[in-house]
């Protein structure tokens, strides 16, 4: 099933008179349990791209389809409804909560949603032992390591239990341990929950990991591959 289609997507920025166009025409499809990474340089559109992807962003022209739905139609409150219950977000810079424990981060989403106090606490310890951060519930995000902070946004964005997770440069302010911890998390738990994974990233060590790397230039998809035995 595909979880993103992108149909002949083209997006402009206006600023007084300079237009900008960060995507040209853009045609991509993802299906359900895929790993994949977005490449390029600066500008290349890649971020732009997973904005579309997220619902974060409209395009100028064209359509995005995430989990069968038409987004381009969608309000922006309706766009909210749908990246509250079909997509998961992962930061470069964390953005946890600074006052709340990592128990409550990830519990966060699950009380957005309406879930009881019971399926709340099954789901978020069932997520604090995947990351292996049980022993952390109890911590503030300045209490824990950068690569702590990872994993417990790792632990929210699949909370309510999304079809789609959205990382943008994940690894960027981890060194290189923290960031193959992370990078093995998320592989690992896209393999056990069937996950579709998307990346924006620029580093070689995240690229490595994807079992799909599309690359962009001005705006365009230049090359997209599938890497076998992955």
């Amino acid at each position: 099933m595909e979880v993103v289609k992108i149909e002949n997507v083209t997006r402009v920025y206006q600023i007084g008179k300079i237009e900008t166009k960060a995507l040209r025409d853009v045609n991509l499809s993802m299906e359900n349990g895929e790993f994949t990474a977005l490449v390029g340089p600066s500008g290349s559109g890649k971020t732009t791209l997973l904005q579309m992807i997220g619902c974060l962003d409209q395009p100028t022209s064209g359509r995005v389809f995430i989990n069968g739905n038409d987004v381009t139609t969608l309000n922006r409150n309706q766009r909210a409804d749908m990246r509250r219950g079909t997509i998961g977000f992962i930061f470069q810079f964390f953005a946890l909560i600074p006052t709340l424990t990592a128990y409550e981060n990830v519990e966060m989403p699950l009380l957005l949603n309406g879930h009881t106090p019971h399926e709340r606490k099954e789901r978020v310890m069932e997520l604090l032992k995947a990351v292996d951060l049980v022993e952390r519930a109890n911590n503030r995000p300045d209490q824990l390591s950068g690569g702590q902070q990872q994993r417990i946004a790792v632990a929210r964005a699949l909370a309510p239990n999304p079809k789609l997770i959205l990382a943008d440069e994940p690894t960027a302010n981890l060194d290189t341990e923290n960031g193959r911890q992370v990078m093995d998390l998320m592989q690992r738990l896209n393999k056990e929950t069937g996950v579709t994974f998307v990346f924006a990233t620029h580093d070689p060590r995240v690229i490595g990991y994807a079992k799909r790397v599309v690359t962009l230039q001005d705006g365009k998809i230049e090359k997209d591959t599938k890497v076998n035995g992955k």
